[in-house]
């Protein structure tokens, strides 16, 4: 813990995974009422990790939830939501709980299981559209790739579940495995157009998929897991294949050494999807980030 994070009560979890050695890292703070936005953003560098969530109690089971990367708050993240839900049912008890974001509304709930605590939430409305032609082919340029590389019975689109992710189907594992990108090009191309991640997803099974995740914009290389991906992911399978009742996991972190799964459900009724995961503490911070 730094000197900076000293004076306040933060807590590392990993979200998405029952191992500290696996899922995606966040930093939560249980009492931001008096926290600035420079002084959580702070708080959020000397972390270090994607994202740390800041929570305001603001009724009895209601929270007013920020985020923030260690370069900018972010309208909303999954995995820093799954970490605080699981860590709220920690301190008070699993149940029902309602996260106010930038984003929008979002339900959350925990249940104790004999795997540990399960969190999920339920997204705001999601939406899926064919991505532009002229902006994959920057996309690909800044990832290394040649259109090849994408999968040809799976559409590239621009997904939004609170934030928008480029989608881009991959044509081989193999080829998912090798993420060596131009970092600033990347980056540029994503702040220029407004996306959270590059979702990269290699379809096993028709509800087993692989991912990664590259965040330049939020400072780091790639994220191994990410609730708000996922959730995007969500509404980009009601686009291109139907709404539908389904259940599907998304493996990722794996080529990070850090494996998570992330449980996405999708509705015929609706066009909000469902995430849930694990979470468990960080108790080594210098053996587990």
């Amino acid at each position: 813990m730094t000197p900076n994070e000293s004076a306040f009560a933060v807590t590392r979890m990993t979200a998405f995974a029952s191992d500290p050695k696996g899922g995606n890292p966040a930093g939560v703070v249980l009492d931001a009422e008096n926290l600035g936005e420079t002084t959580m953003l702070r708080i959020a560098a000397d972390v270090g990790y994607s994202e740390t969530a800041f929570l305001t109690r603001t009724g009895t089971e209601e929270y007013a939830v920020r985020y923030f990367s260690p370069l900018a708050e972010v309208a909303f993240c999954g995995h820093a939501t799954i970490a605080a839900a699981v860590h709220l049912a920690d301190q008070i008890g699993p149940g029902n709980r309602v996260f106010q974001t930038p984003a929008g509304r979002i339900e959350v709930h925990t249940q104790s299981t004999p795997d540990g605590i399960v969190a999920g939430f339920q997204s705001v409305p999601t939406h899926s559209d064919p991505a532009d032609a002229a902006l994959v082919a920057e996309a690909l340029s800044a990832l290394c790739w040649a259109p090849t590389d994408l999968h040809p019975d799976w559409p590239a689109h621009v997904a939004f579940a609170g934030n928008d992710h480029l989608v881009l189907p991959v044509a081989t594992r193999e080829r998912l495995a090798r993420l060596d990108y131009d970092f600033n090009a990347l980056r540029l191309l994503m702040e220029r157009e407004r996306w959270t991640t590059v979702h990269l997803f290699w379809p096993e099974t028709g509800d087993l998929f692989h991912a990664r995740d590259p965040f330049p914009v939020g400072g780091v290389v790639e994220d191994p897991a990410t609730g708000a991906a996922a959730a995007a992911f969500g509404g980009y399978l009601n686009a291109v294949a139907g709404r539908a009742d389904r259940q599907v996991v998304i493996v990722q972190g794996e080529d990070m050494g850090r494996p998570s799964r992330i449980t996405v459900h999708t509705h015929a009724d609706t066009d909000r999807v469902d995430i849930s995961g694990t979470a468990v503490p960080i108790r080594s911070p210098g053996l587990e980030s």
